[in-house]
C-alpha cells in the first residue's frame, strides 16, 4: 500500500471534529490527539523547526536543498472534521477496482453510495476507492490535504534529486467552524505564499471564492396557555416559518450553482417564547453580497413594522471575502499549480469555490493561498469517498510544485 495510503488512514482514526460556538481555539480538545501526532511523525522523517503552540496550530520547516535563492513556498490543510457528522470511530472501506456499481455501505439501513445519485462515482472506474461504512463521515476534508503534505515532504527528504527552495508547512484546527485562521502566525510561518490542500476533485483549482456572512434572527414570543390564547399569545415558530418563506427559495444551495448565491438556513431551535434561524449569506460578487445582507436587514425591518412589537432582532457578522482580490496580483502562484497538473498528465479544473477556505482568510492576512484539490468528493457526510489515484495525484502536485519554482 502507498504511503500516503497509509497515513490518511491512521489520521482519520482520530476524531478531530469541531464545535461550533466555542470560545476557544480548539473548540474541541481531542485535535489536540492528532496534531501532537503529527509533530512527532514530522520529526521522525527529518523536518526542521517542528512546533506546536497552545492553540494546536502546527508548522514545520522543509530546508533548501539547492544554492540558489528561491521564494519559501507554504503548505496548508486542517485537521478537524465538520460538525455536521459523526467522526468517531471512522471504518474506512477499500473498494477495488470500482467498475460503477451500486455500493451498500450499511445494509440494515439501507445506505447505497450509488451513481445514480452520485454520478461522478463513474470518473472512477477502473481505480480502487476509499469510502465510509455509511455511519460516520470520512474525513478526506481534510486529512487527505494532511497525508499529501506530510508524504510529499518525506520523499523530498529522501530524494536529493528533486531542488526547491525553503518550504513550510502548516496544519491548522477549527476550519470547518470557520477560524482555522483566526490565530494563524503569518509572520512566524514566514511563506512568501502558499496553498491549501482543500479542494475536492481531482484537477481542481481554486483562488475565487463566497463573500460570506453569519446571520442570526431571533423572533420572541409570548407563551399563553392556548385554552385561552385568542389574541394574547405570540407564536415565535409561526413568524419564524413566514420569515423563512419570504427569503426566496429559489436563492438556496441546493437550487443554486456556479456564482450563484444563496441564503442558507444552517439550523432552527425554537419555543412558543422564543426562536433562532442560523443563516450563512454567500456571494462571490460584493456588490450582490452586501445587497443580499441588505435584503435580510429589510426582512427583518419589514417584520417589525408588520407586527408592530420589535420582536424580531438580527445580528450578522462578515466572516470572509472573496480571496480573488488578494491573488490576482500574484497570479504566477496559480499558473505554477496549473502548470505542476499539466505536466503531471492532470487537466487543471480552474474555478471558484462555492464556499470558503483557510486560504481565503490568511489573504488578507497577507499569505496568498490559492486551493488545489485533495481528492474527495461528497465531505461532510456518510457518502463521502475518496478514489486512491487522486491521493497519490495531489502529493505528486505538491512536489512538482516545488520543482518547478526551483527551475
Amino acid at each position: 500500500m502507498e504511503k500516503v495510503v497509509e497515513r490518511f488512514l491512521k489520521y482519520i482514526s482520530y476524531d478531530t471534529q469541531s464545535e461550533v460556538d466555542q470560545d476557544i481555539i480548539p473548540s474541541t480538545k481531542k485535535q489536540f490527539a492528532l496534531a501532537n501526532y503529527i509533530v512527532e511523525e514530522l520529526k521522525q522523517i527529518g523536518m526542521q523547526d517542528v512546533s506546536i503552540d497552545e492553540n494546536a496550530y502546527v508548522m514545520a520547516t522543509l530546508p533548501a536543498n539547492i544554492d540558489k535563492k528561491l521564494p519559501t513556498i507554504g503548505f496548508i490543510a486542517h485537521m478537524d472534521t465538520s460538525p455536521d457528522f459523526s467522526g468517531t470511530d471512522v471504518n474506512p472501506q477499500i473498494v477495488k477496482n470500482y467498475q460503477g456499481q451500486d455500493l451498500v455501505l450499511l445494509e440494515e439501513e439501507n445506505i447505497v453510495l450509488s451513481p445514480e445519485y452520485f454520478p461522478e462515482l463513474l470518473l472512477y472506474k477502473g481505480q480502487d476507492l476509499i469510502t465510509t461504512d455509511g455511519t460516520t463521515l470520512l474525513g478526506a476534508d481534510d486529512k487527505a490535504g494532511i497525508a499529501e503534505i506530510v508524504s510529499a515532504m518525506e520523499e523530498l527528504i529522501s530524494d536529493d534529486n528533486i531542488k526547491h527552495g525553503p518550504i513550510r508547512i502548516g496544519f491548522t484546527p477549527d476550519e470547518e467552524v470557520g477560524r482555522g485562521a483566526d490565530l494563524f502566525d503569518v509572520k512566524k510561518f514566514g511563506a512568501d505564499w502558499a496553498y491549501t490542500m482543500d479542494g475536492s476533485e481531482i484537477g481542481e483549482l481554486e483562488y475565487e471564492n463566497f463573500n460570506a456572512a453569519g446571520a442570526k434572527v431571533i423572533f420572541k414570543g409570548k407563551i399563553v396557555h392556548p385554552g385561552y390564547a385568542k389574541n394574547k399569545m405570540i407564536n415565535s415558530m409561526t413568524r419564524a416559518a413566514e420569515f423563512v418563506l419570504r427569503l426566496p427559495q429559489d436563492e438556496t444551495p441546493e437550487t443554486t450553482d456556479g456564482y450563484e448565491g444563496f441564503f442558507h438556513l444552517m439550523g432552527m431551535n425554537g419555543s412558543v417564547e422564543q426562536t433562532t434561524l442560523n443563516y450563512i449569506v454567500r456571494d462571490h460578487d460584493m456588490v450582490l453580497f452586501n445587497e443580499r445582507k441588505q435584503r435580510m436587514i429589510n426582512f427583518v425591518a419589514d417584520f417589525n413594522k408588520k407586527y408592530g412589537d420589535d420582536s424580531v432582532e438580527l445580528n450578522m457578522t462578515d466572516q470572509y471575502y472573496n480571496m480573488r482580490e488578494k491573488v490576482e496580483p500574484v497570479m504566477h502562484i496559480v499558473d505554477v499549480a496549473e502548470q505542476a497538473m499539466k505536466n503531471l498528465g492532470i487537466a487543471p479544473n480552474v474555478k471558484a469555490i462555492r464556499g470558503g477556505t483557510d486560504g481565503s482568510r490568511l489573504s488578507y492576512m497577507g499569505l496568498p493561498c490559492p486551493n488545489i484539490f485533495a481528492g474527495g468528493h461528497n465531505f461532510h457526510g456518510r457518502y463521502e469517498f475518496l478514489p486512491i489515484p487522486s491521493l497519490i495525484k495531489a502529493k505528486d502536485v505538491i512536489k512538482e510544485i516545488v520543482r518547478l519554482v526551483a527551475v
